[in-house]
């Protein structure tokens, strides 16, 4: 008889965890001491330096005057690419209850939260365990609960449905707020991505990070870009998320963004960096493996375009560009950058890598 190779082992392994229908909750539930091969990073990453005492997230304050809060905006999406908005007009109750309403979904029985594990691609409403599970090197430490807009609310789970979609108008919010503040920032207009119909490509990952038992091991998200505009994000007080900050073309630190209560993270995707003509910053971030006793909660709404099939083509505006600063990427249409993320053509460190000009 043969024996079976690592890969087969390793696809049987991976089927077995995903016809559970528990996902990585269920593995905690179950008592796991260990974490499985599969989710093992192939080699672990190094202890990284502790960045310098000066690098911290910025904070936006919504309360200052318009002119300086979109000063202060633009300034962190510039150079971080992440930064807090505080005193904004989401009712806080709102914020804690979205929260609270997605973390009593996980907290289901795991036959009911099977009831609603797919790996369809075409539902509106999936919940499993890793979207990549058959295609990454290592799996991630989370479980998700995706919903896209325009959802078939029905399918959302009862437990968390109201709070679900109150956000997605909220996040939609914020999210033309921002997107004003940065065009009147840039000088391109207030309403000139909304025009483009950015607000309206919307999807939400509601992500659970169970308590991992050996969390050097592996992580809670790998290092990436959003292939969005923006990101609008909800996270519980759990710690764990780091954005990267580089000075320079060889120094590079991990920052921890401890979640101020009640704040609303934002951050530049891959697309406002193209579009932006490399004036806004599209940041390499990561999660690491939750190594807490609780379940770890976030709420994350990408927005970009509406797809309109392979009509529109997407690249640096013409408002940013002068012989000073030519265009720095080439053109492209939505569903060949959203193939191109979804495929094994991404061999740089993000979407705005793999479409930049090359120099002549």
């Amino acid at each position: 008889m043969a024996t079976a190779s690592a890969d087969e082992k390793r696809l049987a392994a991976l089927r077995a965890f995903d016809e559970t229908k528990t996902g990585v909750k269920g593995l905690v539930a179950a008592g796991a001491t260990a974490v499985p091969f599969f989710f093992r990073l192939p080699s672990p990453p190094p202890l990284p330096p502790p960045p310098p005492p000066h690098l911290s997230i910025p904070t936006v304050d919504l309360s200052l005057p318009r002119p300086l809060a979109v000063q202060s905006l633009l300034s962190a999406a510039r150079h971080w690419g992440f930064f807090q908005l505080v005193n904004h007009s989401v009712p806080l109750p709102l914020i804690r209850r979205t929260l609270a309403a997605v973390r009593s979904f996980y907290s289901l029985p795991a036959a009911d939260r099977a009831r609603h594990y797919s790996r369809s691609t075409s539902s509106s409403v999936i919940y499993n365990s890793n979207l990549d599970l058959f295609r990454s090197a290592a799996a991630s430490w989370r479980d998700t609960l995706t919903v896209k807009a325009p959802a078939d609310v029905e399918k959302i789970p009862a437990e968390c449905r109201e709070q679900v979609m109150e956000w997605d108008a909220e996040a939609t919010a914020v999210a033309r707020l921002v997107m004003g503040m940065l065009g009147e920032g840039l000088g391109i207009g207030e309403r000139r991505l909304e025009e483009m119909s950015c607000l309206q490509g919307r999807t939400m990952v509601c992500h659970c990070y169970p308590p991992c038992p050996e969390p050097e091991l592996t992580m809670g998200v790998m290092d990436h870009t959003d292939p969005s505009i923006l990101t609008i994000l909800l996270r519980d007080e759990t710690e764990g998320l780091q954005v990267k900050m580089e000075e320079g073309d060889d120094q590079s630190w991990w920052v921890d963004l401890n979640p101020l209560s009640d704040a609303i993270i934002v951050n530049v995707g891959d697309l406002l960096q193209i579009i932006s003509n490399d004036e806004l910053k599209s940041a390499s971030h990561r999660v690491v493996a939750n190594a807490g006793k609780e379940d770890g909660i976030s709420i994350a709404v990408f927005f970009k375009p509406a797809l309109n099939g392979e009509s529109d083509f997407y690249g640096p505006l013409p408002e940013l560009l002068s012989p000073e600063k030519p265009p720095r990427f080439r053109r492209f249409t939505l569903p060949e950058f959203m193939g191109t993320f979804f495929s094994a053509e991404l061999k740089s460190r993000s979407l705005a890598d793999h479409f930049r000009r090359q120099p002549e």
